[in-house]
């Protein structure tokens, strides 16, 4: 087991400001962001292998809470604490945060530290926040006119009839609310983006565990979702990675353009609400390759460009399952994210459900 002699970066700068650590939640490993659940208990495929059951998505327990930061968002839904930290390589604490209806947030690749942790090279420190945003300091939600919301049709339709009604209404509301206008762009080359990315993600990983790690590693002591991973991880030329970085560019250049007309771009955060977890999940951990690619082929852009997303919940479909609506900034826009995502919670609060597993810790009690 790898030790821990000191905190990362982002733990040691909430100490510093007072903040009180309750404690570690269960990951994905190696912190992969299509997996909803695995055998491992910790982010870094080597640092443990005790299997533990994953956590369900306090909405239903028997259903998902995402990946990879399930735990942290599950915690956070169900009251557990009011802030929790995850990962976000590959949309792996907004992934979680739609299915578990808690706000997700990632800054900008750079905003803060990746020191102390051992998965990928671009890899960010975002939060979970429940199950809503508060920013005292914001008297008003009408103090930015005229927002334009870019939508790429294709992304709407590629979801479910649920999330596409829940967030096209979203869309409604804020119109109607605040008179934001949402203008329809096209994104390029989204398939190549996807591929593009998942080199990316899958070469540096691979590379940052690779010596200090997997070398180590017994297979034996792993389930098979995470050996497929690490075989896909490693199978990556020098060639596939400099071509991926070329499409990087591209899809940079294309969201710059986009961002020249609009302020932030809207899209559903899943195509799908949390599924059912599988029988053997625990004892051979799961990869759904369907279902992950439903969940995360929203969460690309932000992760492969270094953009700012957040997601807040907007609805719930018709089994009373949460669902996600997500803003994509221009780097360095965290503030406007923050500000657009408290404005459509607070329109559509009204409508905010309690999940079925909940625990009010933080009350104050006579």
């Amino acid at each position: 087991m790898r030790p821990c002699v000191a905190d990362a970066a982002c733990v040691a700068q909430l100490r510093a400001c007072g903040a009180v650590l309750a404690g570690k939640t269960w990951p994905a490993a190696p912190s992969w962001p299509a997996r909803p659940t695995c055998t491992s208990s910790a982010p870094a495929p080597a640092a443990s292998t005790r299997t533990t059951a994953p956590p369900g998505t306090p909405y239903h327990t028997a259903r998902v809470s995402g990946g990879s930061s399930g735990g942290s968002a599950a915690a956070v839904c169900a009251g557990l604490c009011p802030v929790a930290l995850g990962a976000d390589g590959g949309g792996s604490v907004r992934m979680p945060a739609a299915l578990c209806g808690v706000v997700g947030f990632k800054p900008t690749a750079g905003r803060l530290s990746n020191s102390g942790y051992a998965a990928m090279v671009d890899q960010s420190r975002p939060a979970h926040s429940q199950p809503q945003l508060n920013l005292p300091m914001l008297t008003s939600t009408h103090c930015m006119p005229n927002i334009r919301l870019a939508r790429y049709g294709k992304w709407f339709n590629d979801s479910s009839d649920n999330i596409r009604g829940c967030c096209d209404k979203a869309l409604q509301i804020l119109r109607a609310h605040y008179g934001w206008e949402t203008v329809d762009v096209t994104v390029p080359e989204v398939e190549e983006m996807r591929l593009a990315h998942y080199v990316t993600m899958g070469a540096e990983c691979s590379a940052s565990l690779a010596a200090k790690y997997l070398e180590k590693l017994d297979k034996s002591e792993i389930g098979w979702d995470v050996r497929i991973a690490l075989s896909a991880y490693g199978s990556f030329s020098s060639r596939a990675y400099l071509n991926a970085q070329r499409i990087r560019n591209r899809q940079m250049y294309f969201h710059n353009k986009i961002f020249e007309t609009a302020d932030a771009i809207v899209t559903p955060m899943t195509g799908v609400t949390a599924y059912a977890l599988q029988d053997d999940a625990l004892r051979t951990g799961e990869l759904d390759y369907i279902n992950a690619a439903a969940i995360s082929r929203y969460s690309i852009a932000g992760n492969f460009l270094g953009l700012p997303a957040i997601t807040v919940t907007v609805g719930y479909d018709r089994g009373g399952l949460p669902v996600g609506l997500q803003f994509i900034g221009r780097p360095w826009a965290e503030a406007t994210l923050l500000h657009l995502a408290y404005a459509m919670q607070e329109a559509c609060s009204k409508s905010c459900r309690k999940p079925m597993v909940s625990f009010d810790l933080l009350s104050k009690k006579e």
